[in-house]
């Protein structure tokens, strides 16, 4: 007797599985049989453990630290308390509540989507075993997608197992605010949670072994932001190593190196912001003949493909550059519909990305550095955010916007913004580098004032005249 198969088994419960199943069911009018297979709460990482509620905890912490301060005449400050464990109370709550109307409820629309819990591993290039609390089955499956995503590592550091620290993951279960912390990594990660825990009142210092933080973005938006949060008072510590972390006096020193030598940070606990490792380990994907890279990821051609051509796979367990919950998402509907017959890619170089720090980093294309190695030329202009005027209103002017084009046909090939609020209007970049806009097509296209996404035109305006000799709204 052959046995049951199933139309698409997806590996995972986030946002790529999701979508994938969405849309593989929009697609079949709902003939498709899907089952989707995963362990740990349904919704994956963004939902759970990452964007959300690191989002919560941050818009939380600027209502703290900003409402103490005073920032327009006559307005003053107040002093609001704060209750640590009521607030992480909120975070659950939220993440609670979001896990059930975004996920669980939506699973009502899709009768002919099955979610089992348990771990996969393949048995051969069309069947895996799923290994339950309750149960151990064999799914058969016409075509696969691995989504299984990423998860926080930390670096070989002596002594750091031993001595404990917190992830991403874990910072969640915290009980009590540590009053010192350190943070090991000046990414998007430590950054947005430096700059959490130092609003709701702990002494934060973030340790980087590159030469400035977020290494990805503009070296001005860098320079920048570290100088604001310096401001607010995280210490950075940059171009160090940490030889060894151990107990002292009941708390954790760490043994970090630099140029001049050896110094010993002394904190109540560590935050790891390292990195992130895919979760495909333990998927026996050789016995699918799937290919992954030296770290594990896995490769996929831009219809995302793996090198079985019945397998795809979608999200963080992905050989890529960005992991972001909407190009999850994204290769998720991508790899479904191309299951179903399509022919769709993933455009990577329209996809934008951010670091939810205030002021925000907002990133899409190519940065000038890229430009210059790949045309040996580059035509970019800076507009500092004080030259914008809802930033004067704001009461908030330390940014900037950076416009780059191809030199050669003018086209908006990047945009990168540093002020409040970028990642609301970093889209008109994605759309402008997408559809091959020049900076004249920004100029002509009328933008609300006074708004920050001004910028973006006044960026673009800065390429036939010098922004101090404009008026407002001049074009």
């Amino acid at each position: 007797m052959m046995p049951d198969t199933w139309d698409i088994a997806i590996l995972g419960k986030g946002a790529a599985a999701f979508a994938a199943a969405i849309k593989a069911s929009e697609k079949s009018s709902g003939k498709a049989r899907i089952v989707m297979v995963g362990s740990g709460p349904i919704g994956g990482t963004c939902v759970n453990v990452g964007c959300v509620p690191s989002k919560y905890l941050l818009e939380a912490s600027h209502r703290l630290y900003y409402t103490a301060r005073e920032v327009f005449p006559g307005v003053g400050a107040v002093n609001p308390s704060l209750d640590f464990p009521k607030l992480m109370e909120g975070v659950h709550n939220l993440v609670g509540n979001m896990r059930r109307e975004k996920y669980e409820k939506v699973l009502r629309y899709y009768p002919n989507v099955e979610v089992l819990d348990g771990k996969a591993k393949f048995e051969s290039p069309t069947a895996i075993k799923v290994v339950g609390t309750a149960h151990e089955k064999t799914i058969y499956a016409k075509n696969f997608i691995v989504a299984t995503g990423s998860r926080p590592t930390a670096p070989p550091i002596e002594g750091l197992e031993q001595t404990g620290y917190i992830t991403s993951d874990s910072v969640w279960n915290l009980e009590y605010k540590p009053e010192t912390l350190a943070v090991i990594g000046g990414g998007a990660i430590g950054l947005e949670l430096g700059q959490a825990f130092r609003h709701l009142g702990s002494e934060v210092t973030v340790l980087e072994a590159m030469p400035r933080i977020v290494p990805p973005a503009e070296p001005e938006v860098s320079e920048t932001l570290q100088g604001v949060l310096e401001d607010e008072g995280v210490k950075f510590q940059l171009k160090v190593r940490i030889a060894r972390v151990y107990k002292k006096d009941g708390k954790k020193a760490l043994e970090v190196v630099t140029a001049q030598g050896k110094r010993e940070l002394v904190v109540d606990e560590i935050l790891v912001a390292t990195g992130r490792a895919p979760n495909t380990d333990m998927l026996d994907l050789d016995k699918a003949g799937v290919r992954t890279d030296e770290r594990g990821f896995i490769v996929v051609d831009k219809g995302m493909r793996t090198s079985n051509p019945n397998i795809y796979s979608a999200g963080d367990c992905l050989s890529k550059r960005l992991m972001l919950e909407t190009l999850a998402a994204r290769e998720g509907v991508v790899a479904a519909t191309n299951i179903l017959g399509g022919s769709e890619e993933v455009d990577y170089s329209t996809t934008p990305w951010a670091v939810f720090t205030n002021p925000q980093v907002a990133s899409v294309g190519y940065t000038e550095d890229e430009v210059m190695a790949k045309m040996n030329a580059c035509a970019c202009r800076i507009v500092d955010l004080d030259r914008v005027a809802k930033a004067g209103i704001m009461g908030s002017e330390r940014g900037l916007i950076k416009l780059v084009l191809d030199p050669y046909t003018y086209k908006v090939i990047g945009v990168h913004a540093l002020t409040p609020n970028a990642t609301e209007y970093i889209v008109e970049g994605a759309l402008a580098i997408k559809y091959g806009l020049t900076y004249s097509d920004l100029i002509n296209t009328t933008h609300v004032f006074p708004t920050l996404a001004e910028g973006v035109k006044l960026a673009a305006q800065s390429f036939i005249r010098p922004v101090d000799r404009m008026s407002c709204c001049v074009e």
